[in-house]
């Protein structure tokens, strides 16, 4: 057994760590603190600091602009659970990143609350003994080999730079040529990157974006717009009352239950729902317990008490075992850390919009938590369980131990002239012919919105969990904008795809490979002054290979 670390130890390790990601202190700033780059990347997300790796190898200078004081997104922000599925169709950086994370637990003193052999991983991303990767980690660990990559490549990371969203992006003939910061700083390149979740650089760029579900008659796709009959996972047992006096329709509905889903198959602007990724603990040495949230409204847990008399609930989430005894616990059941319905107004939002989405969801996760674990009106078995998991001490230090990152699952996607569908995931009657990358997990939408059925009783809408199909490619032309519209910018996050594509592309491995790839491309466009949507295939196609991305 290792020696274990007394919590006193842990946090000083951890502090150092913060201190020296502090955006003041970062050795990547180069002299000068120039605000020109060859290429401008908006978003230290994974796909963000993926491109930016890409280009500092192809020679190329680079500028990462994050609107916040941590890097690496939802990779760093909870997701430890990877959702790879098909490992073999992950290479280059994405992969590489992967390998780091093994190197990083293989050794010895990075386990500090439990020994290497207790660790057991399982499903989709269990590691096995031929295995040179690992596809679970604590956030701290991405957080800390993130850096160490971008470290090695001496990228200049700009924290806390927010794009101005009043202020119209400069832009000449078609071309970017600045972008403004909200600290009223101004960022030159001769090309663009967003990586971000939002898609904040492209809307204001203006590209053509949408957000929320198309039709299935739109692209032919069966599996887009409302789906209430195929929304059977997660989803309520038969005879849960919706209305705020039980039995009782003139007292109204219950927050944020819809009096109708829609149509079946149509479109509307609704949003699949958010949640935060909870890294959580049982360990008592390295546990905060959770405090009833300020505000608490025990109104929002209603529907959860009325299930739980018409059903056991358990498990409440997917508790994914990540290493040192810490968890990536996700959403799971009919009632869960999805806020389901709470996010329609977050892909247009401003920020002060988004703020307060994110604080209410922030909100209503730790309340649920606070609820399983304390309210009579839960079962006494789940209030046991639930009392011994709390925050780790070593965690988002600087955060009040909370993850800043909520699982921003979608937002805007590009609208541009190829469109990723279903057929393409299926590849049922179309596959991509510009691959820069492969997508390989189910098209999977959580849930969008509840609705009284006409029964009288409450149902989720919008789950869909369909796979099944192989590997397939993700096409160049899906990350570029229309020609007209932007010729020097690059979108590998909010990429043009359909909702239910977008579900099966929008994992963090997949973002991570198509960053490399937009690098790769913005790269050749720079060396052969041409359009990015003037790159020869031929010639990007071998340079990823070079660089071991895969393809088919």
């Amino acid at each position: 057994m290792n020696r274990i670390k007394s919590p006193f130890s842990i946090l000083v390790l951890r502090c150092t760590i913060i201190l020296f990601l502090m955006p003041g202190l970062s050795s990547c700033q180069r002299a000068g603190n120039s605000n020109e780059a060859d290429i401008i990347i908006y978003g230290g997300t994974s796909s963000g600091l993926a491109a930016a790796i890409q280009a500092k190898r192809m020679g190329k200078s680079v500028i990462v602009l994050e609107p916040s004081g941590r890097i690496g997104g939802l990779t760093t922000g909870g997701l430890g659970q990877t959702d790879i599925g098909k490992k073999h169709a992950i290479g280059g950086i994405a992969r590489e990143f992967y390998q780091n994370i093994r190197k990083y637990y293989d050794n010895a003193d990075n386990w500090n609350w439990q020994d290497r052999s207790e660790y057991k991983d399982g499903g989709q991303t269990r590691t096995g003994e031929s295995e040179d990767a690992m596809w679970t980690f604590e956030p701290s660990a991405a957080l800390i080999v993130f850096q160490n990559m971008v470290n090695s490549e001496a990228i200049d990371i700009r924290f806390n730079h927010r794009l101005d969203l009043i202020q119209e992006v400069t832009k000449e003939g078609g071309k970017i040529m600045s972008i403004s910061m909200e600290n009223g700083e101004a960022f030159r390149g001769k090309m663009f990157i967003d990586a971000t979740y939002e898609g904040d650089l492209m809307a204001r760029a203006g590209v053509s974006y949408t957000f929320g579900r198309e039709s299935v008659s739109q692209y032919g796709e069966s599996l887009n717009g409302v789906q209430t009959k195929r929304a059977t996972h997660h989803q309520f047992k038969d005879g849960v009352d919706p209305y705020v006096i039980a039995g009782n329709p003139e007292s109204g509905l219950l927050k944020n239950v819809f009096e109708e889903a829609g149509e079946e198959g149509s479109a509307d602007k609704k949003i699949q729902a958010y949640c935060f990724r909870m890294c959580l603990t049982d360990l008592p040495e390295n546990r905060i317990a959770i405090k009833k949230p300020a505000g608490y409204d025990e109104q929002e847990y209603e529907l959860l008490f009325r299930a739980f008399e018409k059903a056991d609930l358990w498990p409440l989430f997917i508790m994914s075992k990540m290493p040192n005894r810490k968890t990536d616990s996700n959403n799971y059941g009919c009632f869960s850390s999805d806020y389901i319905g709470m996010n329609y107004d977050y892909p247009d939002g401003d920020y002060e919009t988004r703020e307060a989405i994110i604080k209410a969801h922030k909100n209503y996760t730790l309340g649920l938590l606070w609820t399983l674990a304390n309210h009579p009106r839960i079962p006494q078995k789940i209030r046991d369980e639930y009392k011994k998991w709390g925050l780790p001490k070593d965690e988002y230090i600087e955060y009040d131990n909370w993850s800043p990152q909520l699982y921003i699952r979608e937002a805007r996607r590009m609208v541009s002239d190829y469109v990723m569908t279903q057929h393409h995931c299926t590849q049922d009657s179309i596959s991509a012919e510009l691959s820069v990358g492969l997508g390989a997990y189910t098209m999977d939408s959580h849930n969008v919105q509840r609705y009284l059925t006409s029964d009288g009783f409450v149902k989720n809408e919008g789950n869909i969990e369909v796979g099944g199909f192989g590997p397939y490619p993700i096409d160049y032309r899906s990350i570029v904008p229309k020609k007209d519209e932007c010729s020097n910018l690059l979108v590998p996050v909010c990429l043009s795809a359909t909702h239910i594509a977008f579900g099966s592309i929008r994992m963090e491995p997949v973002f991570m490979v198509l960053g490399q790839s937009a690098a790769t491309a913005a790269s050749l466009a720079i060396d052969n002054q041409v359009n990015v949507q003037e790159v020869e295939y031929r010639q990007l196609r071998e340079k990823l290979l070079d660089y071991k991305q895969r393809l088919q």
